[in-house]
Order: C-alpha cells, then sequence, then structure tokens
C-alpha cells in the first residue's frame, strides 16, 4: 500500500500525519513513481502554516527521487526503470508513490543518487536562478548571502566561487560559519555576535556588497539593505523568520538607489525547456564535483513532523531528506 503525508488544516507540525492513498494508474502524460526519497524544504513549512495559502485537505512537498514504475499514454521520453528526479510541483512529494506529469521529472545522470539528487534540486535550481538569471553575478564582484551554512546557502557559496566571485556570509554560530568556509566562503559573519552591515561594510572598505542573497526575511532585511553598494541588488528570496511584510518603497532611494527583487523558483522554470536546461546545469556541475551537496539529516517519512520542527528550529544544516 502506498502511503503519503497529509494534513487537513494548517498549523503546527502536529497536522501532518501518515497515511495509506490508492495512486492508480497514470493518465495520459503522466508517469507513476516509486519514490525512494523526498527533500526537505523550507517553503514546505510555508504551505504547512498557509503562509503561502492552498486548497485543503492536502499532500505536501515539492521534491523528490526514484524509479518510473509505469507510463501513461503519450509518454515517449521516459521508460519503466528509469531513475528521475523533481523539484517543480505539483505538491505531494512526502509519498512513497505518485503520479506526475512526465514534462515535471528529469532523467538523473548515473553519477548522481537519488539521495543526492532529491537534496539538491530544489535548492540547487534556486541557487542556479539565483546567481545565473536573478543576481546575474559576476567574476570579481563581492557577494553576501545570508544563513550561509543552510540548504542553499552553502550552494550558493560553492557557485559563487565557482564563477570567481568573493563571497562574505552570515551564520549563527561558530560552528556554522565554518561549514560555510569549508564550502569556500572568503569570510564570515556571526551574527549573533557582530552586525551584519557594519562588518560587510568594514571587509568592503565601505564599498558595500553588489548582491545580497537574503532566505531569511523580515529579521535579516533591513541589514541587507545596509550591506549593499550603490545600485545594488538585494535578492529575498525566503521567509525562514517570517515575510517582511509592508515596505516603504522609498527606502530603496535613501539607502543609494537600490534593486529590490523577490524572485521565485517556479517564476523561473516556467517550461520544458528551461527544466532540461537549467536542472541539466545543476546535476551536471553535482556530477562533476563542482557542486558538494550536504546531506545532514534523514528521518523515516513518518517522521515528517519531527523534521518540521528540527528545520524551523534552526537545528538543521545542508540539505535534509526523508526516506520513502
Amino acid at each position: 500500500m502506498a502511503q503519503a503525508i497529509r494534513f487537513d488544516a494548517i498549523g503546527g507540525p502536529e497536522v501532518l500525519r501518515l497515511v495509506d492513498v490508492e495512486v492508480g494508474d497514470p493518465g495520459p502524460g503522466e508517469i507513476r513513481l516509486r519514490q525512494t526519497v523526498a527533500g526537505l524544504n523550507y517553503i514546505d513549512t510555508y504551505h504547512r502554516t498557509g503562509l503561502y495559502p492552498m486548497p485543503l485537505p492536502s499532500g505536501i512537498g515539492l521534491e523528490g527521487a526514484g524509479v518510473v514504475e509505469a507510463v501513461g499514454a503519450g509518454v515517449d521520453t521516459l521508460r519503466v526503470g528509469d531513475r528521475v528526479g523533481y523539484c517543480w510541483g505539483p505538491i505531494g512529494g512526502y509519498a512513497t508513490h505518485r503520479l506526475i506529469a512526465a514534462d515535471r521529472v528529469v532523467k538523473l545522470p548515473d553519477g548522481v543518487l537519488d539521495e543526492v539528487a532529491a537534496a539538491v534540486l530544489l535548492k540547487g535550481c534556486t541557487t542556479e536562478f539565483l546567481v545565473e538569471r536573478c543576481g546575474k553575478v559576476e567574476a570579481g564582484q563581492t557577494v553576501l548571502v545570508q544563513a550561509a551554512a543552510g540548504g542553499v546557502g552553502l550552494l550558493l557559496v560553492q557557485w559563487l566561487k565557482h564563477i570567481g566571485a568573493r563571497v562574505i556570509g552570515t551564520a549563527s554560530s561558530d560552528a556554522k560559519a565554518a561549514l560555510a568556509t569549508a564550502a569556500g566562503a572568503d569570510a564570515m559573519i556571526v551574527y549573533s555576535r557582530d552586525a551584519v552591515a557594519s562588518r560587510v561594510r568594514e571587509l568592503t572598505d565601505g564599498r558595500g556588497v553588489d548582491v545580497v542573497f537574503d532566505g531569511v526575511g523580515k529579521s535579516t532585511f533591513e541589514g541587507s539593505l545596509d550591506s549593499l553598494k550603490r545600485r545594488g541588488l538585494l535578492a529575498s528570496f525566503g521567509n525562514a523568520s517570517g515575510p517582511v511584510g509592508a515596505v516603504d518603497f522609498a527606502i530603496l532611494a535613501r539607502k543609494g538607489s537600490l534593486f529590490a527583487t523577490r524572485p521565485t523558483l517556479f517564476d523561473y522554470y516556467t517550461n520544458r525547456d528551461e527544466i532540461e536546461r537549467y536542472a541539466g546545469r545543476v546535476l551536471d556541475l553535482v556530477a562533476r564535483g563542482v557542486l558538494d551537496v550536504r546531506i545532514d539529516q534523514r528521518y523515516a517519512l513518518g517522521d515528517a513532523a519531527q523534521a518540521h520542527r528540527d528545520l524551523e528550529a534552526r537545528a538543521t544544516t545542508g540539505s535534509t531528506l526523508l526516506m520513502c
């Protein structure tokens, strides 16, 4: 019997429950996927809490990997037995089996294990679009990565160093700072000890950074703005500390004619061509060892609630998996 995590009402991790489900056969254009692993991402908590509203009852999870078990009519790009991964939805990744459109998955290269794919696809594709297509970071630029020891943070550090940028990161502790340093960060700021913007100015001879990547949100927003050079860019891509909320738009002028954007993965991966091209780039960098994917936590599927508790308590580093 297939199983999945479902929730009927928004709330804390306790609303998540493991239930038996009927999956059935794939329809036209679909595959039935036997999942081996699902990825845990902070966006999952936004769905659970209602920060990102969705119809209920619902499954949860956007990322997973496994083996194609059956193909529907019209599917000619995949075969039974192919290993695939995905991170573009639809929601429902916390499951042992699921139906999903064939054009929403990518084949996994031999050099990328299922676990690695489920740990890296959503975070890696987020990193790709942030660096390459949103921030358009170039060699020689200086970038601030908030929460540099997190799952996306560590990948951002590695990708930025790969293209020749200088990276300043922030972390909550010396231990987490050491993780980001090992990933390639040129300088780290422990924000529980030092004021981020002031330290950034010291590290950049008063200039500020070209780009800030901030997945934390409310608690770091102003510090991120204050860390930018004149006409610098803030890419605020997450809400780990809560949404930024109402903003006085003129603050961007007062702080140096700054640019700010609130991008999402789904606006940068809108069609099959973008999925194939840019996810392929991520998987290639992983297969070649350019991106080292840290899997620091593994939970049984039925322990999804505890995984959410640990993630929200910032008790995790790197990537976290649910074993299906």
